[in-house]
């Protein structure tokens, strides 16, 4: 009995992971809707995140957050059963992130604040291929402004993460540090260099966490800026030289000279 039931759930197991390969990887509509329902789940993740974070806790935001913890195991775990290089997967800073943002939605006493590293899925999902690929399919928008999107994410991204390092090792010792407004605001000022001074970080630790911040957060700020003062670039491969991005108004290709036929959307 025992062997016939393994006989019938081995088909039924792959039909299941090339069902999910469909929905994680394919180009099918249906694996669309799906990467995109991931992505707006992980923005609404980062959002209840953010929220509750200036609330005190209660019975409904604690089921919610096991809600959260749950959808985010399974996700995590299909995933990781589909992938066919799982070693390299399990090395990766967003795999970890996710194993953070369970263990604290299923787990409050390890901690909330290492819920924000969640929003590294947001990163992970605009950096995927497919993702990118669609995005640039189906948004005119998204195609003329993408550097400004990663831009903005990669910031967003360094900002939340920051501020949960901040708060998750201030906390108990720095008054200063209260709540996730207290480091949030730290790591703004600390990120524009504005430095107040009405919040500071004491010790090494502290004062090497601020050092991070300033360095990479200026370099992802201008990097920002960059993005909105430089002019838009268009994707279009040249079929010489291989370049991908060009003046929207370019005739010729400025790395080989070859001539362009560019599509005009005729929002020049």
């Amino acid at each position: 009995m025992s062997r016939t039931s393994a006989t019938t759930s081995a088909p039924q197991l792959a039909s299941l992971k090339s069902l999910l390969r469909e929905l994680y990887e394919g180009a099918t509509p249906r694996g669309v809707r799906f990467r995109y329902g991931l992505l707006a789940f992980d923005i609404v993740t980062v959002l209840f995140i953010i929220a509750t974070s200036f609330l005190p806790s209660t019975n409904v935001t604690d089921i919610i957050d096991v809600v959260f913890g749950i959808l985010i195991l399974a996700d995590f775990a299909a995933r990781l059963w589909i992938s066919r290089r799982r070693w390299r997967d399990l090395g990766r800073i967003s795999t970890w992130a996710d194993v953070v943002a369970i263990v604290s939605f299923l787990a409050p006493l390890s901690g909330e604040g290492g819920g924000f590293l969640r929003i590294l899925r947001t990163l992970r999902l605009l950096r995927d291929y497919q993702m990118l690929a669609r995005l640039r399919s189906d948004s005119s928008f998204f195609r003329r402004n993408e550097e400004v999107f990663i831009a903005v994410t990669n910031l967003a991204v360094f900002i939340f993460v920051m501020t949960a390092i901040v708060y998750e090792t201030q906390k108990f010792r720095n008054p200063q540090i209260a709540n996730y407004a207290d480091a949030l605001y730290f790591t703004v000022t600390a990120l524009t260099t504005t430095g107040f001074g009405d919040i500071t970080l004491p010790g090494t630790s502290g004062r090497l966490i601020s050092v991070v911040i300033m360095i990479f957060g200026v370099t992802l700020f201008f990097n920002l800026a960059r993005a909105l003062l430089s002019p838009n670039k268009v994707r279009f491969p040249c079929h010489a030289c291989g370049l991908q991005r060009h003046d929207a108004d370019a005739v010729h290709c400025k790395a080989c000279g070859t001539l362009l036929n560019i599509p005009d959307e005729g929002l020049r």
